[in-house]
């Protein structure tokens, strides 16, 4: 399937570099199957839900995982995207055309890394000596790895480190927020709960590959980059129970959604799951694990307009993203949300 038919025109006003406040203050795009289109904010999910609806968040934790340092005279940066072990990361670096395998990259505040191997795609694996926990170095040494397309626009901030952290963060590993989830506040949960509607957690550690373009003409040419993630066989059962009942599964955020799908067989049943998943959802994909999405709105040609377009239908999102901008809707990490319904 051709890339550029996932393409789109979005004035730069309509990027947001600073999220809602309050969190479920952002408003929210309802897209069902058919019908017209419905304008709402995040704190409507209650009344746009169902009792019985189950919401699956994503608990990865975003680590300050981007670096600045020097090699000798010259400046490197990197962005830390996938654990390889205990004190081994790999990362995509800036200006890597002036690294060697051995050199060391000294990050600041007592921080270095050696550069260990460079890969087929330019990316490196770097060594962090020492005996402390990687996680601990970054938080002295790191920034909140925000998107290119906040970054070039404002610098990372203190705000950031909170602002770019969903309420449900417990498990370290993420270079990148589940967005969708930044619009829930305890309130919010509270009054989803008084509405019967339940959640579950998963892991997914988001990389920094979701910022990738998709530089292939056709989507069977595109590389999907891996992410760890895991799901536990006592979630996998409530889930199951949950569609058996006739209740929805929804997933809140394509990354919730990426793991559920990776866990879930023909048969539509949603195993334990732990590992890699590189799955990759363009349209003609058949759902097993959800019956929903809440998410935010995604940048032109990138796999994720392919994974909505997969759900909804590709003329159906088009038509949605096209209200979403005329009606002023704030996009990508920090902007608005929506609900997709098929």
């Amino acid at each position: 399937m051709r890339v550029d038919l996932f393409d789109f025109d979005l004035p730069p006003e309509n990027i947001a570099l600073r999220p809602a406040r309050p969190r479920d203050s952002a408003r929210l795009l309802r897209v069902n199957a058919e019908g017209p289109f419905t304008d709402h904010i995040v704190r409507d999910l209650p009344v746009l839900l169902r009792a019985g609806d189950v919401l699956v968040f994503n608990d990865t934790r975003v680590i300050p995982a981007q670096l600045e340092g020097q090699r000798g005279e010259a400046r490197i940066g990197a962005t830390l995207h996938k654990r390889v072990d205990l004190r081994r990361w790999q990362a995509f670096v800036r200006n890597a055309k002036r690294l060697r395998e051995g050199d060391e990259i000294a990050f600041g505040a007592g921080v270095t890394g050696h550069a260990e191997a460079r890969h087929a795609d330019g990316s490196w694996t770097l060594f962090f000596p020492g005996e402390e926990p990687v996680e601990v170095l970054l938080e002295r040494a790191g920034r909140m790895p925000l998107p290119p397309y906040i970054a070039g626009k404002r610098p990372t901030d203190e705000q950031d480190r909170a602002d770019y952290q969903t309420m449900f963060a417990a498990k370290d590993g993420a270079v990148a927020a589940p967005t969708a989830a930044l619009h829930f506040t305890p309130e919010l949960m509270a009054a989803l709960a008084d509405a019967g509607v339940r959640t579950e957690t998963l892991t997914l550690h988001v990389g920094a590959g979701t910022f990738l373009p998709v530089k292939a003409e056709d989507t069977d040419d595109h590389a999907m980059h891996a992410e760890w993630g895991t799901i536990d066989a006592a979630t996998c059962d409530r889930l199951n129970a949950a569609r058996a009942a006739g209740h929805r599964v929804i997933a809140v955020g394509t990354t919730s959604l990426r793991l559920l799908e990776s866990a879930a067989g023909e048969d539509r049943i949603i195993r334990p799951f732990e590992g890699d998943t590189a799955i990759f959802i363009t349209p003609g994909y058949t759902f097993r694990a959800v019956d929903g999405l809440m998410t935010n709105f995604h940048l032109p040609k990138s796999t994720l307009m392919m994974l909505v377009s997969a759900l909804m239908g590709r003329d159906r999102m088009m038509a949605a993203y096209a209200h979403a901008i005329a009606s002023g809707y704030r996009f990508y990490s920090y902007g608005d949300s929506s609900l997709l319904i098929p």
